[in-house]
């Protein structure tokens, strides 16, 4: 087993062992319906400077639903931001400097969304109200 197998392994034990499996895999699918719908309203906005706000909304709404949904927003989370690491320099010509910096601040945005902080915070001025 590579070392983040077991890094994801030991956070579902984790946020299992103080509720049932039953339970705990609902709240993880709740979550990772949050982030497809985060990321799909992202989509269909295409507005400009509004990433961060999606980012922390998608983990923000996930994170509400228990340990479940924090776990899935913190797993897909990760996983995105591993993936673009890899597509955005040869899809978007980014830089990897670039790239580290907008993961950085994507991950920021994550963790304020997964901690219950206001998504808000990070709402662009004249994104429609529909998002």
């Amino acid at each position: 087993m590579n070392l983040s197998t077991g890094i994801i392994f030991c956070f579902l034990i984790l946020g299992v062992s103080s509720q049932g499996w039953g339970t705990f895999l609902k709240e993880a699918g709740q979550g990772a319906k949050d982030m497809w719908r985060a990321y799909q309203d992202m989509k269909e906005a295409n507005y400009r400077g509004a990433d961060k706000y999606f980012h922390a909304r998608g983990n923000y709404d996930a994170a509400r639903r228990g340990p479940g949904g924090a776990w899935a927003a913190k797993v897909i989370s990760n996983a995105r931001e591993t993936i673009q690491g890899i597509t955005d320099p040869l899809f978007k010509g980014m830089t990897r400097d670039q790239v580290r910096e907008d993961s950085k601040a994507d991950q920021f945005a994550n963790e304020w969304g997964r901690s219950g902080k206001d998504p808000n915070h990070f709402r662009p001025a004249g994104l429609p109200n529909k998002y």
